[in-house]
């Protein structure tokens, strides 16, 4: 019995230590990255956001606003209550949905992590976050023009931890509360990954997630809901389901609703947004989720 538990763990070393070799420069060069914006270029960044209120670009404002999204380093609990301070300032709801869906799917930092997976998966990434922002806020724009979507009461921007003068121990700090954010997650991820390699048959993944069936694609955005918990943590197992079998459309989908639904910000959002647009948001995630696999699948 020994022997073989020996022999088990001497096998699944064997799958960790691969991946993780694989993997480890993306996510310290990610975390970098995320550390050097979150540190210089944050502030600019959401004063770029600022300025734009006021201005009369009408719908058309909600593609920067996007941008700036995927910009901003900030992950769901810092974005709240940015835009809480930008609503309180008279800024668009549709151009603060455009910007808070793009931030709550992608930043620098998860950006550089998804390389890890190739570069068609990596453009596939960005531009379904990106157009995921986009229909966001023309969906307010269309359906609550005239009436505000979000219920920022009670929310308010928090204080910077990247305070320190000497700014080289600033972004040391950073970079250090980035690793305790983000390390176990992404350990357990390429735990995670080495035991899918060493008991999961390759066949079984082709069958659930291959191909282009649309079956997988709901399949893979329904478990985006429940295991996603990091970034950083999902992308040795992103890697290792691409390379046995999963479509590119399933890893889509995944991407999305991972982010999206992940189970630690959901409390915020149903407070911002109240049960029934917290029904909606969820609809909309899922079918747009589902969509784009779908339409990666027959493109790719």
């Amino acid at each position: 019995m020994m022997e073989i538990l020996q022999r088990e763990l001497i096998y699944i070393w064997y799958y960790f230590d691969i991946q993780l070799h694989q993997i480890f420069g993306f996510w310290v060069l990610g975390m970098a990255i995320g550390s050097f914006v979150s540190v210089f270029a944050k502030d600019g960044i959401h004063r770029l956001f600022q300025r734009m209120n006021g201005m009369r670009w009408g719908v058309f404002g909600i593609v920067p606003a996007c941008i700036l999204g995927i910009a901003s380093p900030l992950c769901m609990y810092g974005t709240i209550p940015i835009a809480a301070s930008f609503s309180r300032q008279g800024m668009r709801h549709d151009w603060l949905a455009s910007f808070m869906m793009a931030s709550i799917l992608l930043n620098p930092q998860l950006i550089v992590y998804s390389a890890a997976l190739g570069r068609a998966a990596l453009a596939v990434r960005i531009v379904s976050c990106f157009f995921c922002g986009i229909a966001a806020g023309l969906l307010l724009h269309i359906f609550y023009r005239d009436k505000p979507f979000f219920n920022f009461e009670g929310f308010h921007e928090r204080e910077s931890h990247d305070t320190d003068p000497n700014l080289f121990l600033r972004y040391l700090k950073n970079f250090g509360r980035n690793v305790k954010a983000t390390g176990l997650y992404f350990l357990f991820g390429v735990l995670l990954s080495a035991l899918f390699q060493r008991y999961v048959p390759q066949e079984i993944m082709v069958d659930l997630f291959g191909g282009n069936k649309a079956w997988g694609i709901l399949m893979a955005a329904t478990v985006g809901v429940p295991l996603y918990a990091c970034g950083g943590g999902t992308i040795p197992l992103l890697q290792q389901w691409l390379w046995e079998g999963m479509s590119l459309g399933s890893a889509t989908a995944f991407m999305i609703t991972g982010p999206a639904t992940k189970i630690t910000n959901l409390g915020a959002v149903k407070i911002v947004l109240g049960m029934k647009r917290f029904l909606l948001y969820i609809a909309f995630v899922m079918v747009f989720s589902f969509v784009s696999g779908i339409l990666v699948n027959i493109i790719v």
